[in-house]
């Protein structure tokens, strides 16, 4: 399976114009809840899963999406650990990132018994760059939300940049959006990745107002296909909240996969700079 370094294709596309203006804060209204992917942390949260949490705790982060690792779902927590970890710390295991795979039902499963809501497929789970593989995706998906459902969790895809790529005239990502009921398949929205290919996330919000319950919220380096720290990137973070009743957002998880520095160090330059927005 490919891991999201395997996804950094050069797009040659370049950012909007509205995206690069300079960032104004007024009625920006970042919620207090800042969340974090814990892939931004993955190295650390490897090596010291409980005492890594603790920090991020310190930090003031509230919501936490997990990823797929070499130690599981959880970092080599069981399911009832990490739930009960994060709620002694006063945070909430909100999401996960996941394959769908021939194991889906014990995914499932586990989120149900960490307390987890959203349950989030992290990539195609089959490849392929054609109108005919993401209609088959699309039917994919419904299935595996139907699982979720049952377990009164909620199903929902991650974007990368591939997906924003045409076939037959037409954008494979909105295949997704229009083959999958609104109400079971929801969608997490990686606002950088989007910008990179030259697309507005706001124009997402408002064409499809409402299915956009997750985002990740992730600077992109100006020049680069990589991430940065908020601010020192290519994405208006202002705008964006001043937009997200539009795309239905009810949590958002920072993330950042390279940095200049420390991982530590970036992830409260992040919170601190999300804090400043709303003075």
């Amino acid at each position: 399976m490919k891991t999201r370094r395997d996804f950094l294709k050069a797009s040659g596309a370049l950012a909007l114009g509205a995206l690069l203006k300079p960032y104004h804060s007024e009625a920006a209204k970042v919620p207090n809840n800042v969340g974090i992917q814990l892939y931004t942390v993955r190295k650390e949260m490897l090596a010291d899963a409980v005492g890594t949490l603790k920090q991020l705790a310190k930090l003031g982060y509230k919501e936490l999406e997990s990823a797929r690792s070499d130690k599981g779902h959880y970092y080599g927590l069981s399911a009832t650990e990490i739930k009960k970890v994060t709620r002694d710390l006063g945070m909430n295991l909100r999401s996960g990132h996941v394959h769908i795979d021939k194991d889906w039902q014990k995914t499932v499963d586990k989120a149900a018994e960490s307390g987890q809501q959203y349950l989030i497929c992290s990539s195609l789970p089959s490849q392929g760059q054609t109108v005919s593989n993401y209609q088959r995706v699309a039917d994919t998906f419904s299935k595996a939300a139907e699982a979720c459902k049952k377990a009164n969790l909620v199903f929902g895809y991650h974007n990368h940049e591939y997906e924003f790529a045409k076939a037959d005239g037409k954008i494979l990502y909105e295949i997704l959006l229009d083959q999958t009921d609104p109400n079971l398949v929801k969608m997490e929205l990686d606002l950088g990745w989007v910008i990179v290919t030259g697309h507005d996330p706001v124009k997402y919000f408002e064409k499809y107002p409402g299915r956009f319950p997750l985002w990740h919220l992730k600077d992109m380096h100006k020049t680069k296909e990589e991430s940065t720290e908020f601010g020192k990137g290519r994405i208006n973070i202002a705008r964006m909240f001043q937009n997200a009743q539009k795309s239905g957002m009810k949590y958002f998880f920072v993330e950042q996969e390279e940095y200049a520095g420390a991982p530590m160090a970036s992830v409260k330059h992040n919170i601190d700079y999300l804090k400043k927005l709303n003075f």
